[in-house]
């Protein structure tokens, strides 16, 4: 189910002759009854150029979206996943963050439609658990690439993936020495189906890559993966961007047996041959 806010319907393309796959299109924030054994609530932007575009519909998304997927989970007795974000530690004041750190959140800035909506809805999931005894299970996903990204998300692996490819300059915002790990996406969905089907621990639980790079030294990455001539140009960068990021994934080992198992070399290899066709085919 989704309304394609920010997504594309391409993505599913190869699915829609599957008997098993069926697509609704419907807007998360408005109400909905369905019958199922399971729900991931994977609703809202991630990219701040889509969340900030339209920062009520976000927080909106966030919130009324978990409290309608909680409704009809309470009805059907169906297991429910938040996919929540890193973002719930904002600008973090210890390294790496594990689930017991509550943060460091600016609640008025320009980010913070999508760090409070996410935030809030742990706070409606964890309310549903202790009240109704809905089955949930909520997971904090640090950053996360790889193919069928939309090209203008805003994010950086895609922009500087784009940018090498087209010998664009790779705009690096500040000195490029705040930090990130990134996940690829089918280690995350890995992640995702094993908390569901082996877990019943409710969470919190962080899932991402604990090897952690600077954003400049994943720019040279970029370039030399591609063989660009694009030069790294500085830009200023944006109020309230964490300096440092990184995942302690300490529980997801103890809980469901789980680590990422795709090195950011040979993610980044599979990313860029999607965008390089992505490319030829525009």
């Amino acid at each position: 189910m989704d309304n394609l806010f920010s997504s594309r319907k391409q993505n599913i393309y190869e699915f829609m002759d599957n008997k098993d796959f069926e697509f609704i299109r419907h807007d998360v924030t408005k109400p909905f009854t369905i019958e199922v054994d399971e729900i991931y609530n994977l609703a809202c932007p991630a990219s701040p150029i889509y969340y900030q575009k339209d920062p009520v519909y976000t927080i909106k998304t966030s919130f009324y979206g978990a409290l309608n997927v909680l409704e009809n989970a309470k009805r059907t007795g169906a297991r429910v996943l938040q996919a929540s974000t890193s973002e719930i530690y904002g600008s973090p004041k210890i390294h790496p963050q594990n689930e017991s750190y509550w943060g460091n959140v600016n609640p008025i800035g320009p980010r913070s439609c999508y760090d409070e909506g996410k935030r809030a809805a742990e706070t409606l999931f964890f309310d549903y658990y202790r009240e109704y005894n809905v089955d949930i299970g909520v997971v904090r996903i640090f950053n996360t690439y790889g193919p069928k990204m939309s090209p203008n998300d805003g994010r950086v692996v895609t922009n500087f993936i784009l940018q090498a490819l087209l010998n664009k300059d790779i705009t690096i915002y500040g000195k490029g020495e705040q930090t990130r790990s990134f996940c690829h996406v089918d280690d995350l969905t890995d992640g995702l189906i094993d908390f569901m089907e082996i877990s019943k621990f409710e969470g919190p639980i962080n899932m991402g890559n604990p090897k952690e790079i600077s954003i400049i030294n994943l720019a040279k990455m970029i370039l030399e993966l591609t063989n660009s001539d694009s030069k790294i140009k500085h830009l200023t960068r944006p109020k309230d961007d964490p300096d440092i990021r990184k995942p302690d994934i300490t529980l997801a080992k103890e809980k469901i047996n789980w680590k990422p198992e795709i090195n950011l070399e040979e993610g980044l290899r599979r990313t860029i041959e999607f965008f390089k066709d992505f490319i030829n085919k525009n």
